[in-house]
């Protein structure tokens, strides 16, 4: 009996903890970003980098006024090949998505160290501008001495 008792009260106490864990959260938006970047080398020797990030919104409301901004690149570094380091949207619906993508060309070598983006929203209950980051991106060797790939080994080792 006691027992019975016992898995009760801990069953009541489990769902007590998870419906507290669910309202918690509330109407908010919760705004998740991923940015990723990855480099393609043109025949003629440049380089360019290709970034993308993905925001997704992982909470109950809609975010209003979304802005991202990602000034990581440095412009004696970088030059923008297509598109912004910036966008801004009307709206991100609950469960929604929006990506954004650019082209940078790199002007000289060496490792790179990009900081996470900046997203910047507002949330109708509240009169502070809300904000997140993307996550960062891995070091990048740009223009980096690479030994030409011999893509027929490849295929005599696969064979």
């Amino acid at each position: 009996m006691a027992t019975l008792i016992g898995n009760l009260l801990i069953k009541a106490l489990t769902i007590l903890f998870l419906v507290s864990a669910a309202t918690a959260t509330g109407d908010a938006p919760f705004i998740v970003a991923h940015k990723k970047a990855s480099l393609n080398r043109l025949k003629s020797g440049a380089e360019r980098v290709s970034v993308s990030i993905d925001i997704y919104n992982q909470g109950f409301s809609t975010a209003y006024d979304v802005s991202l901004v990602d000034d990581s690149w440095p412009q004696d570094a970088f030059d923008i090949v297509s598109g912004n380091t910036s966008q801004s949207w009307e709206r991100l619906d609950a469960g929604g998505i929006l990506s954004h993508s650019f082209e940078l060309e790199a002007k000289r070598q060496g490792m790179f160290y990009g900081a996470p983006a900046v997203i910047t929203f507002r949330i109708p209950t509240k009169a502070a501008p809300q904000e997140a980051y993307s996550t960062p991106i891995l070091p990048l060797d740009v223009l980096a001495e690479r030994p030409p790939e011999k893509k027929l080994e490849w295929v005599k080792v696969a064979g």
